[in-house]
Formats: structure tokens, C-alpha cells, sequence
């Protein structure tokens, strides 16, 4: 379980196949620091378990599912991904609970400013809008946001400076795809 609190950003070091596994290894400061095997982390919102730990490197194994339903399978080295560690009894809940089991992939439609305000619409499959509430938490690529907008097929959300500075929103624009995880009390509610 995460909060979709950022954390910090790493850096894909290497993918690589062997079978019908994928090895993904990251740099990263924070995280690592006290990461264990058997450790979660959630890495652009895609709950992980870490297989090894080399001073700064994370090493994650996933399989061909997550890499083809998640943006993960298309990382290219060097990348910047973001990290968050798993909430510990008795830690701060300043997002919102995050699974870190990916819905669906989101497409970026628009990066734009709106009375001076970053806003990004972000288009997803159709049956994923009724988990969607306005007002409502929603993962982006495991940041927690709250929706501004929803309409047929797309929602909107707000991007503060700081949100905008310390994740990989930065670097994303239109046609950029992203992890989407909704909310999970929306989720059980309209099952």
C-alpha cells in the first residue's frame, strides 16, 4: 500500500529478458537506502518487489503482463521513473491509498495552463471512467491528484509547482502515456 507521495525520482539503469522475465534495475538515493529484498516499491505507480540491492541499485523482476499493461515496458535507459517506498504502520497518510495495481494506461490529450494553472486532460478506456469521481483521488503514474474535470472519455487534473518539479509529470506531454489507478473506494463502490 502507498499514498502516492513522491518520494524521489530514479533512473532506469538497465532491461533486460531472460525467459518470460523482464529485470529492471533503478538508481536511486532514498529508496534504496534502506530497501531489502522482499521490499515494495512503487515504481511510476507499479506496485514491485525488490530481487536484489546493490549500494544504489534496485533490482525489480517483472512479468511479461506488467511490462505490456503498464508504461514500464516502454522505459529506455537513463529514464526517470518515480519511486515511492510502501507505507509503514503509524506513517503519515498525505495522499490517498494506492494500491499500486494499475488500471489501465491513460494518453495525455492536453498540457495546458488554465487561469494560470498547469492542467493535464488525460484520455482511458471508456469502462475505467465510472471509477472516476470528480473531486476524487486518482494514481497518475503513482502520484496522487484530485480530479478537476471528467467528461466522456477524458478527466483533468490539476499539476502544483511542487508536484511538477520533484515527478516525471516534467517531462510528459501530449501523447505521453500513463499508469492510471483509481481510486479504490470508487472502485468497490460501483462494482
Amino acid at each position: 500500500m502507498f499514498t502516492g507521495i513522491i518520494e524521489e525520482l530514479g533512473a532506469v539503469k538497465e532491461i533486460s529478458r531472460k525467459g518470460g522475465v523482464i529485470f529492471l534495475s533503478i538508481q536511486t538515493d532514498k529508496c534504496a537506502q534502506d530497501a531489502k529484498t522482499g521490499d515494495s516499491i512503487a515504481v511510476n505507480g507499479v506496485c514491485l518487489t525488490v530481487v536484489r540491492r546493490a549500494k544504489d541499485i534496485l533490482g525489480f523482476e517483472l512479468l511479461e503482463e506488467t511490462f505490456r499493461l503498464t508504461n514500464l515496458g516502454k522505459l529506455k535507459s537513463n529514464e526517470k521513473v518515480n519511486l515511492e517506498r510502501s507505507l509503514r504502520i503509524g506513517d503519515r497518510l498525505s495522499g490517498h491509498f494506492v494500491t499500486g495495481h494499475i488500471d489501465c494506461l491513460g494518453a495525455i490529450r492536453e498540457k495546458t495552463y488554465v487561469s494560470g494553472n498547469l492542467s493535464f486532460k488525460i484520455a482511458i478506456p471508456q469502462e475505467f471512467l465510472k471509477f472516476i469521481a470528480l473531486k476524487g483521488s486518482i494514481a497518475v503514474d503513482g502520484i496522487s491528484l484530485t480530479v478537476s474535470d471528467k467528461r466522456s472519455n477524458t478527466f483533468s487534473v490539476y499539476i502544483i509547482p511542487h508536484t511538477l518539479q520533484n515527478t516525471t509529470l516534467s517531462f510528459k506531454g501530449p501523447s505521453s502515456e500513463v499508469n492510471i489507478e483509481t481510486d479504490i473506494l470508487a472502485k468497490y463502490n460501483n462494482q
